[in-house]
């Protein structure tokens, strides 16, 4: 496939290492003859290196197949994360390194979370697009609320610090993406 066609969560082989991709940025050329560069960031799934490299537009990468598979957050402990699989209910333990980027928004009882399996291993966890968490602590409302769309940071239940607006108050529920970590709306 061409870089072009990169997103979130495909598994790339570059330099005979599988690479999870965990974001692209599309960077845009000033000048008319410039290429579009395809910014992709992730980790190696063998020894969980983070991983970083710029691609242009008709740049060829060798993708590795693997299967979407629906899962349950169990529990988190000094191993890492585990999750059951909803069909064969088999247990996968991802390292707490690997989940680093993922953790602030894994919650109990949360719905949507795909393993990517190839080869009968797990190579990564793919979230919801956004998830909904509860706002613990946070900054009282100001009486005197200007027209202006002022913003304050609040402390979500899995310790995530995101900045919502100024009305918002703690015990709301949130919808936060998960890609970018930005407050979205209330749920």
């Amino acid at each position: 496939m061409k870089a072009s066609e990169l997103k979130r969560g495909l598994v790339l082989q570059i330099d005979g290492r599988n690479i999870f991709v965990k974001d692209v940025q599309v960077q845009t050329a000033a000048s008319r003859s410039g290429n579009t560069l395809y910014k992709t960031r992730g980790y190696d799934i063998v020894s969980r290196q983070k991983f970083e490299r710029g691609f242009k537009g008709d740049e060829v990468i060798t993708t590795v197949d693997f299967e979407r598979r629906a899962v349950q957050f169990l529990y988190r402990d000094n191993e890492g994360c585990t999750f059951m699989d909803k069909e064969s209910y088999e247990q996968h333990t991802l390292s707490n390194t690997s989940m680093e980027d993922d953790l602030p928004y894994l919650t109990d009882g949360l719905d949507g979370i795909h393993a990517l399996v190839a080869d009968g291993s797990v190579l990564g966890i793919e979230l919801p697009a956004t998830v909904a968490m509860e706002i613990i602590e946070c900054a009282p409302v100001l009486k005197a609320a200007s027209a202006s769309a002022r913003s304050k940071p609040a402390t979500l239940s899995t310790g995530l610090i995101v900045q919502v607006p100024e009305y918002l108050t703690p015990g709301e529920v949130i919808k936060v993406n998960t890609l970018t970590g930005e407050f979205m709306s209330r749920a």
